[in-house]
């Protein structure tokens, strides 16, 4: 079977999950690409894949697929196509969000081949504790651009089989978000409106000043990450403790892992 066709599905509020799937597209080298990117988007459009090949990517939040995933990518359905799976982790573990992501896609319609667990910064990580800082790298790149040349040759030997992805069921349980969010300095935010741009959840309204709705915050960093200013920051006494357990325990660097 000849690769012409890649559907790319992404949640990446920080862009790191894209940068993969990215990468493995250009491996895979088809012809046309169509993208789907949900991080903005709470409300998709239903999509039914009947055709081609899909690639859908999720970063790891504590071990499973973010709840904001859940809605949007129940959107899509397919007719048996080829599907790749990837997640985004930040150097700790990736735990059950493979194996979740897997049954959600297959009850879809979705037929997985492979999959892979990729290292992108953590989204908690500052200059003070650089965890996973800079990754994906370009030698993450470079793996998941050799990994999407190893899928290109899986399909051209029309081999459509399902890898064992590690995992557990029942899942791990799911960590609370909400109720905490990062926070605006005043005094160095311009006003200019990118924090409410990039946050998947819009809970962020820039008027006279910044105002961050905590409960329903997903804690993802995107608004930290994109200011440009440095005005936004996510300081809480539970993420310092989160911060310090990654430096302490997670600080190796770890290396993606591929299922095919």
């Amino acid at each position: 079977m000849k690769i012409n066709h890649v559907h790319l599905i992404y949640f990446s509020p920080t862009g790191t999950t894209r940068k993969v799937i990215d990468a493995i597209a250009a491996g895979m080298a088809a012809e046309k690409i169509s993208r789907y990117d949900l991080t903005l988007s709470q409300s998709p459009q239903e999509q039914f894949l009947s055709e081609g090949i899909a690639v859908i990517g999720i970063p790891v939040y504590a071990g499973r697929v973010p709840v904001g995933c859940l809605d949007r990518l129940a959107n899509f359905s397919a007719n048996q196509i080829p599907t790749i799976l990837v997640a985004l982790y930040g150097n700790r573990e990736f735990e059950d969000a493979l194996v979740e992501l897997q049954d959600i896609t297959s009850e879809k319609g979705f037929n997985v081949i492979a999959a892979g667990a990729f290292i992108g910064e953590h989204s908690y990580a500052t200059s003070s504790h650089p965890v996973a800082v800079g990754r994906p790298d370009a030698n993450d790149l470079s793996l998941a651009e050799s990994f999407g040349q190893q899928i290109a040759d899986k399909i051209e030997r029309d081999c459509f089989d399902t890898p064992v992805i590690d995992g557990n069921h029942p899942y791990r349980d799911r960590v609370a978000f909400g109720g905490i969010a990062p926070e605006t300095d005043a005094e160095k935010c311009t006003l200019c409106g990118t924090c409410a741009e990039v946050c998947p959840v819009g809970i962020v309204t820039v008027a006279d000043s910044v105002t961050t709705q905590a409960e329903p915050c997903i804690m993802c960093c995107a608004c930290v990450k994109a200011c440009k200013m440095g005005a936004r920051s996510l300081n809480h006494p539970m993420i310092e403790g989160i911060r310090e357990f990654l430096m302490k325990n997670c600080s190796t660097p770890k290396k993606p892992q591929i299922y095919l």
